[in-house]
């Protein structure tokens, strides 16, 4: 079934604990995207700028599931960039610069023939501009979006109009409180479930990622990774990796809890691929049946 994906691709310049690397390429779209298409076809909606490196968008190819139907060139402007570092500890950054280049500018519509799309994760974005996307896909059996403290301080009522019209939202755990004002992630989640969307999922970094449904609640651990180079777009990954298992599964209900709590083992699993390396570098190399090999071992060491 068919799996679209709005967000953002960037150029990014990150330093870690690790080491650092400049200008490469990053996005939420991107990230997204690559997990996503392990599992089947994905479409991908974006911009970029006429700045944009040839070397980037090559990068695209090695992934031959990712639909590019709905990428945008813009002449005379400028691809979003990012620049951000890391602490010891990893969980914490800090942003060192943001040049929002065609994020200032309208998003790009949805191609006419990607309006038929089933499966549909907004990236996270301005939630007017989500909304937006949503509405050109009448079509959908399920709608997850992404967001960040940024929106729930600057557009909180934009976000909580979307909140009533998607399936799922999917945030960090401090994000969560942000939005509550509940600092228990279980209550925090039974809080956004009040708010319209039928299951939340609040990611925990290191620690992993608590889904709270109004049919359950179940907590997965992190996969223990030791090489850890560069966190970025771990999120997006795992967001890929479970929307990608739900589109290939084709579930009746994709929404149903049950079916989300192994596609977010899908997602931990993709995630843990996504941090051993700079930028795509590490999923550039990822086999499905490495996917398999890992899901597999993740199973085991969750099994009581």
């Amino acid at each position: 079934m068919a799996l679209i994906v709005t967000g953002t691709i960037g150029i990014d310049t990150v330093y870690t604990p690790a080491g650092h690397a400049e200008k490469i390429l990053g996005g939420s779209g991107t990230y997204f995207a690559a997990a996503a298409s392990f599992y089947g076809p994905v479409r991908l909606v974006a911009a970029v700028g006429e700045d944009f490196p040839p070397d980037h968008r090559a990068l695209f190819g090695k992934f031959p599931s990712i639909d590019l139907g709905g990428l945008e060139t813009r002449k005379g402007s400028r691809t979003f960039a990012w620049g951000g570092k890391y602490h010891a500890n990893m969980n914490s950054r800090e942003t060192l610069f943001t040049e929002l280049g065609v994020l200032a500018e309208p998003p790009p519509p949805v191609p006419q023939g990607y309006r038929d799309s089933r499966f549909v994760f907004l990236a996270n974005t301005h939630p007017g501009v989500q909304m937006g996307m949503l509405e050109q896909l009448p079509q959908r059996a399920i709608c997850v979006a992404d967001t960040m403290d940024l929106w729930i301080n600057t557009a909180k009522d934009d976000l909580l109009a979307l909140l009533k019209r998607v399936d799922g939202l999917v945030l960090n755990y401090d994000e969560a409180e942000l939005l509550t004002g509940k600092s228990n992630s279980v209550t925090a989640g039974r809080h956004i479930l009040d708010l319209g969307p039928r299951f939340v999922v609040i990611k925990k970094g290191e620690h992993g990622a608590l889904i709270v449904h109004r049919d359950g609640i179940a907590a997965l651990p992190a996969f223990p990774t030791e090489q850890v180079i560069d966190p970025t777009g771990a999120g997006d990954t795992f967001a890929g990796g479970m929307m990608g298992h739900l589109a290939s599964a084709n579930a009746k209900d994709p929404g149903e809890f049950d079916t989300l709590r192994r596609a977010l083992v899908h997602g931990t699993v993709v995630a843990s691929f996504t941090i051993e390396a700079f930028s795509l570098d590490r999923l550039l190399k990822l086999t499905r049946t490495q996917i398999g090999e890992r899901y597999d071992e993740y199973v085991r060491m969750v099994r009581v």
